[in-house]
């Protein structure tokens, strides 16, 4: 059963006229009162130190009486107080409850509130790495870990009576989001759940699947802000307001009218441009269609950040948390402010500062500082600014978040990281722009990102209005900012899929055929299911619409059905040809880089990537599209050029000596490298190559086509010839016919996928699964007897390991891949199954001993078995296990032997927190593989492995 309570979004300043409530509703209410002024609810009141507002006593009181509750609300509403009264609850009834979140980082901070209120004998804390009093009756968790539990069946589940979901709307993650789903499925029944999302547009029907898999629970949806958000957009240091003076910036309504005065000034700026004023230097972001409208006064360069932190402690409009998408653009946001002298903090608030950095970073080893960038980080905090992004070192991260919360930082330069869950509330939120990079593309960030940034902005109890500010840039349209802004509701959609460690644990615990019943329980199928409903309605219009169009087509001379398929066969087979002509002039292109050997100057006449470059890695045999060789270009940029980069080709005019030992990934040899490419090619040195591009050694001649141009050209003019025999051809409406013809076959063709995807989405999930089980019985981790599946030797060793490359870790393990290896060795192997270089084209990094050590035999070894896992995974119409990075491989390995934070660091791109963070997640691994490798001897490696990765900066940094 589903109970739903929607509260209004009306709130202060929202003209409403209410109707005097009916006795019904005068009754409910009354009801209500009585609910809240007794019990546990009324003893929970006495310990908060402000009234509840009405969603979250309608909340409280659904779980009071039993049932499990999802609430919706806007950031900064207060939700977290449902979840407290749960812990309540648990707590008054002599029962256990747990707390989950989606980050360490929040654990951490929910694990301090707790503490605070119930004393740290009553609370504990699991993340994986930290075990704080485990088996207290609340303990704080990331999901993992309970998901962990579920699977184990662990003890610690005894007397669980209340389960706490807090940013429940984290199951949309495409990486985590299925562990949230995988707990509230094998929750046991008897388990109070509370759900705490953010405002989406589909909380009833999360509300019915909750219903669905948890019995009884109560949907409780407020949209209403505490604290009213004002929109604004700041213009040459000035602020003015999104929405015209009538408009109610708390409910802007459809399509609000926009401040006049901000139109005509972004309209004045667009003119002032114009076109030619761009230059060589204009680098603004260009949007979706290359257009880019111009700035002038307003827009002729990006407003300075440190103009921004003037105008909004002008306007007295701090603290802020300014949004800029990269982390470097944080960085350099806090430079420009110490050079341009920006000082928002006190001579006390300095010292208070101070004491507290040097308190909370005294366990830094000294030698550390300098490497870490202690002193820069210092003086931007005295000053009051900092950055905050994934790249930092946790504990600098968590020194800033406490130095924030406690007003003593006033201007945070943040990645989109920081909307996440922390507690971090501002007066004022800025945007400098409305697009972001997602890993391939700029993108426009959604409603729900803008509501998620914008939702910190208004400090509850502090400010009586919150505000969102967008920094005019060329292409701001206000319109679409408006939009954003008005928008405020997204879709919660589920990313749930299979795992080879939910399937055996799955059939170990269940077997085959229930485990595919739970799965068809999950939520992706539920919304799958929902949406098949609607793709069949579209289905039977498309059936219907053929029916009319083979009608309009109906020829009295003849079968025009038939004619229509003579001309899509004429078209189809010269399309082939033209398409057979482009491919051979691919193929001769590709063949330009074949055979290239390290050292080889090319010069690429023409294209994106024209001029000299010499190869530093020729790249390999290439798959269909040939090699894509690694090279230097002479402004010392590392590409991998492919066929779209050199136009007609690639010839090779020159020779040039790359060091022995030449590492892409140090700027230094880059710049050598470049200056002595740059000095070659101005003397003359290169430059006589063949201009004919004349094949070398090696390079793979083109197969033979399967059907020359001559038999093309027979068939269509066999084609050609019936289509002029034809009866229809004669008919004075042929062209009419045909019209309705290519619609017929436009339609048919949709209507014949769209039956296809009804026919994938029914028991999707479950198909998904099987195949999974199919690889695992193909590889010996399920065993099929009689129909049925049993989990093997190896499968329980799958069963303990729940990295994301799950299966890859325990071919390497049941293959006895690192039983050679040492505790250095081990840490590096494990960091190639978890690391993600945030950057392309790193060049080939150094194995430490080389490839014939026994490291190197061993991520040999890995890289086969990703190989062949990933044909198998193919073969099964799978999604592939991602490839390996060894990106992580050399510097992971000094660590773990011992050497100094600055000897790992050093030459290389990688930042002290994005190593720390890496570091964590092999631990994390590491953990798993001392538990669950088949061999002793691999899993006290791995023990001594963990303790050699945890230390110094790793071991100090708490999450």
């Amino acid at each position: 059963m589903v109970s739903r309570r929607r509260r209004p979004s009306s709130g202060p300043g929202t003209s409403t006229v209410s109707a005097e409530p009916s006795p019904a509703e005068r009754y409910a209410a009354a009801r209500r009162r009585a609910e809240t002024e007794r019990g546990e609810l009324a003893e929970f009141r006495e310990l908060l130190s402000f009234p509840l507002d009405d969603f979250q006593l309608d909340a409280c009181a659904a779980l009071e009486r039993g049932s499990g509750v999802l609430v919706a609300a806007p950031t900064g509403a207060g939700k977290t107080v449902v979840g407290e009264f749960a812990v309540h609850l648990a707590l008054a009834g002599g029962r256990k409850a747990f707390y989950t979140t989606p980050i360490k980082a929040l654990s951490n901070q929910k694990y301090g509130d707790l503490v605070r209120r119930y004393g740290p004998e009553r609370v504990g804390l699991l993340t994986g790495d930290t075990t704080i009093n485990g088996e207290a009756p609340v303990v704080v968790m990331t999901t993992e870990v309970l998901r962990n539990m579920l699977y184990a069946g662990s003890q610690t589940l005894a007397g669980l009576g209340f389960v706490v979901m807090d940013e429940v709307h984290y199951l949309a993650d495409r990486f985590r989001g299925p562990v949230w789903e995988e707990v509230i499925i094998h929750l046991p029944d008897d388990v109070q759940l509370v759900s705490l999302s953010a405002t989406v547009s589909n909380a009833e029907e999360f509300g019915d699947w909750l219903a669905t898999v948890r019995g009884d629970t109560s949907v409780v949806v407020s949209e209403h802000r505490p604290v009213p958000l004002g929109q604004h957009v700041l213009v040459r240091g000035d602020l003015l307001d999104l929405y015209a003076g009538h408009v109610d910036p708390t409910d802007p309504g459809v399509d609000p009218p926009i401040n006049p005065d901000l139109v005509q000034l972004l309209r004045r700026g667009e003119r002032s441009e114009g076109p030619g004023r761009r230059g060589p230097g204009d680098r603004g972001y260009r949007g979706r269609g290359g257009h880019r409208p111009g700035g002038g006064a307003v827009f002729g360069r990006p407003t300075p950040r440190f103009a921004v932190v003037d105008a909004l402690d002008k306007d007295e409009l701090l603290p802020a948390i300014v949004f800029i998408f990269s982390r470097a653009g944080c960085e350099g946001a806090v430079q420009q402010c110490l050079a341009a002298g920006v000082r928002l903090t006190d001579p006390a608030e300095q010292a208070t500062i101070r004491r507290i950095v040097e308190e909370r970073c005294a366990a830094v080893p000294p030698e550390d500082l300098d490497v870490l960038g202690y002193w820069d980080l210092l003086d931007a905090l005295t000053r009051g600014v900092a950055a905050h992004h994934a790249g930092m070192l946790p504990l600098f991260k968590e020194t800033v978040e406490d130095l924030f919360s406690r007003g003593l930082v006033k201007v945070v330069f943040a990645t989109e990281t920081l909307a996440l869950g922390i507690n971090m509330p501002a007066r004022s939120v800025v945007l400098e722009k409305l697009v972001k990079w997602d890993g391939s593309n700029h993108v426009d960030i959604t409603p729900g990102e803008y509501t998620q940034l914008t939702g910190r902005a208004g400090r509850r109890g502090i400010d009586t209005e919150g505000h969102a500010v967008v920094v005019a840039h060329a292409g701001l349209d206000p319109v679409q900012l408006a939009g954003l802004a008005s928008k405020r509701l997204y879709p919660l959609r589920s990313s749930f899929r299979p795992t080879y460690n939910m399937a055996v644990n799955l059939v170990a615990q269940v077997g085959r055929d229930r485990a595919r019943e739970v799965l068809e329980t999950s939520f992706a199928q539920f919304q799958a299911d929902r949406g098949v409903v609607g793709l069949a309605r579209q289905a039977q219009l498309h059936a219907e619409a053929l029916d009319g169009y083979a009608e309009a087509m109906r020829c009295h001379l003849g079968d025009f059905a038939e004619y229509a398929r003579i001309r899509r066969d004429i078209t189809r087979l010269e399309r082939d040809q033209s398409r057979a002509a482009a491919a051979a002039r691919r193929a001769d292109v590709a063949r330009s880089l074949e055979g290239l050997h390290v050292g080889d100057v090319l010069e690429i006449p023409v294209g994106r990537r024209s001029g000299h470059a010499v190869v530093i890695d020729p790249g390999g045999a290439g798959g269909f599209d040939g090699p894509r060789p690694m090279v230097l270009t002479t402004d010392r940029q590392v590409r991998r050029l492919t066929v779209a980069d050199v136009g007609t080709g690639a010839r090779t005019v020159g020779r040039l000596r790359v060091p022995k030992g030449f590492s892409a990934r140090v700027p230094a040899a880059r710049r050598e490298l470049a200056a002595a490419l740059r000095s070659s090619v101005a003397s003359g040195a290169v430059g006589d190559g063949d201009p004919r591009g004349e094949r070398r050694p090696g390079a793979r001649r083109g197969r033979p086509p399967r059907h020359t141009a001559a038999q093309d050209d027979a068939q269509i003019a066999e084609l050609r010839r019936r289509l002029r025999a034809h009866p229809c051809h004669a008919c004075p409406d042929r062209d009419e016919h045909a019209r309705w013809a290519e619609r017929w076959d436009r339609l048919r063709g949709e209507h014949d996928a769209l039956v296809r995807r009804i026919e994938g989405r029914t028991g999707s999930i479950a198909a998904v699964f099987d195949r999974i089980c199919d690889v695992l019985v193909r590889l010996g981790y399920l065993d099929r007897t009689d129909g049925a599946l049993e989990v093997t030797d190896d499968g329980r060793w799958l069963r303990r390991l729940y990295a994301e490359n799950d299966l890859l870790l325990a071919e390497c393990l049941r293959r006895g891949t690192f039983d050679e290896l040492d505790p250095p060795g081990l840490a590096a192997a494990v960091s190639t199954l978890v690391y993600r270089s945030r950057r392309e084209d790193q060049g080939d990094p150094h194995v430490p001993g080389g490839p014939a050590s026994r490291l190197g035999v061993a991520l040999d070894g890995t890289l086969r078995a990703w190989s062949e896992l990933e044909d198998l995974e193919a073969e099964h119409r799978l999604e592939t296990t991602v490839p390996l990075d060894l990106g992580l491989v050399e510097a992971v390995h000094r660590w773990a032997a011992g050497r100094s934070l600055d000897a790992v660091l050093r030459g290389g791109d990688l930042s002290a927190g994005d190593f720390v963070r890496w570091c964590k997640q092999v631990i994390d691994v590491l953990d798993q593989v001392a538990q669950a490798a088949p061999h002793e001897r691999t899993r006290t490696t791995a023990r001594r492995a963990v303790d050699a990765v945890r230390r110094g900066v790793v071991a100090y940094s708490s999450v």
